[in-house]
């Protein structure tokens, strides 16, 4: 397939393509943000309003367990807005000095949310050890009442949520996480109900610091995810043995190097790679390339160079 000398430039390589045979796929990317309806709008106001009203009764009721079930409930709304962001970068177009476009926002954001999670959680366990060395009174019939509303706002949202959650990941996410919360809610309640009926203060340190627990097991994939989508280090779902052994399987390719799979965005991953092959490619070898790729590895981004003999600029060819 000849092409009129376009440069392709990432990660530090710069190739004049030549007459060699080079393919970059920009149709079918898969935009997989969430459905533009009001379940995310409503989802994120409600759950909004109820972690402001968790924060001040946690404050007044001095429960450690409704601060940390609050920032429990934050990250779901960070969460949504996140998906809500995500859905409208996707609808940006490429500039002219921002060719990529602004999927990479994406990715830096839920970095952000990962880190500030994480601090947060810090601030909560300190003050729940306070509480275990310091303890204080803790009205339990406020934090049960509370508690008793985030498992309902929980609870309407997972019910939103729950038509199209067999089609759509992100449909399908929202209810299992909102449902998730409903139990953690739940389990404040009890928390509450033990501390009212026994007066064992200690239970509420106690809880937060499960509660806790429970967010940092979540936030620690989420940040190690992000973390590596910023490095342009390969998905976790993209086998890159696996892939480069289907190349070098490919009729006539005797050699693969310069291969790069990393995200464009969270829901976006691209391939750049050079196959050496004994006679120039055709548009339908190319194809075909890009549609296996796309198949076998959620590949929607692929740039396939073809080569028959070493080229100047490329050390490795």
């Amino acid at each position: 397939m000849s092409v009129d000398a376009p440069t392709h430039d990432h990660h530090g390589h710069d190739h004049g393509h030549g007459a060699a045979g080079h393919s970059h796929s920009h149709a079918g990317h898969a935009h997989h943000a969430p459905p533009n309806d009001w379940r995310y709008g409503a989802g994120v106001i409600l759950n909004l309003g109820f972690v402001i009203g968790e924060v001040v009764f946690g404050l007044i009721s001095h429960s450690t367990a409704l601060l940390a079930d609050a920032g429990h409930n934050l990250s779901d709304v960070l969460g949504l807005v996140l998906a809500g962001v995500a859905a409208w970068l996707a609808k940006q177009s490429a500039a002219e000095h921002k060719t990529y476009g602004y999927g990479k926002t994406t990715i830096l954001a839920a970095l952000a949310n990962a880190i500030v999670l994480v601090f947060a959680c810090g601030a909560i366990a300190m003050e729940a050890v306070g509480r275990f060395m310091h303890p204080e009174p803790v009205a339990s019939t406020t934090v049960m009442w509370v508690a008793a509303v985030g498992f309902l706002v929980n609870l309407a949202t997972a019910l939103m949520f729950m038509r199209g959650r067999e089609k759509d990941i992100n449909v399908r996410g929202a209810f299992l996480h909102m449902a998730a919360d409903a139990g953690v809610s739940l389990g404040v309640v009890v928390v509450g109900a033990v501390m009212l009926f026994t007066g064992w203060a200690w239970a509420d340190p106690v809880a937060s610091l499960l509660i806790l627990a429970v967010i940092l097991a979540g936030t620690w994939g989420l940040l190690r995810e992000s973390f590596d989508m910023a490095i342009d280090a390969a998905p976790s779902h993209v086998k890159v043995a696996e892939v480069r052994e289907y190349l070098c399987g490919l009729p006539g390719v005797s050699a693969v190097h310069d291969m790069h799979v990393w995200n464009l965005s969270t829901t976006e991953t691209a391939l750049t790679v050079h196959l050496v092959r004994d006679h120039p490619a055709d548009t339908a070898f190319l194809a075909a390339i890009q549609a296996e790729v796309k198949a076998r590895f959620a590949i929607s981004h692929a740039t396939v160079q073809v080569e028959t003999g070493a080229l100047a600029d490329c050390p490795k060819c």
